[in-house]
């Protein structure tokens, strides 16, 4: 058994080519092989969302402050908020962060294939991220 204590993991700041914005993300575990399964708890700024991703064995949200925004390609912007868990299938390409005026913070769950556990690609434009927030609470 491993126990990983509270504060003993450094946060860092999610890199400007995968994000928009103010990231911090707080590593929770990423387990060791056989297992596939890493977390991080991340907290998004107003403003600030990922790029345009996919993950090749899907991803859980869990939204555990604040207000934000998620989107699959194609689809509206949906609202998420604390107590709400997102999946989002395996190469469903889609992104998520706060609202404009809102923090928002999640535990983000992925399994790992091959080591790899996400796919990075371009990022949300301001008009993509806004588009249809009109109807959105913020």
């Amino acid at each position: 058994m491993e126990l990983k204590r509270s504060g003993t993991q450094p946060s860092s700041k999610g890199p400007a080519e995968y994000f928009t914005g103010d990231v911090r993300i707080d590593p929770l575990f990423n387990l060791p092989e056989p297992a596939r399964m890493m977390g991080a708890n991340v907290t998004f700024e107003p403003g600030a969302r990922t790029a345009w991703h996919t993950h090749p064995l899907g991803q859980v949200l869990i939204v555990t402050a604040g207000c934000g925004w998620t989107q699959c390609f194609g689809g509206p912007i949906k609202v998420i908020r604390p107590g709400d868990v997102i999946w989002c299938p395996p190469g469903h390409k889609h992104w998520h962060g706060a609202t404009k005026n809102t923090a928002m913070t999640h535990i983000a769950i992925v399994e790992q294939l091959n080591g790899k556990g996400v796919e990075w690609m371009e990022k949300v434009s301001d008009e993509q991220y806004l588009a249809g927030t009109d109807s959105q609470s913020s």
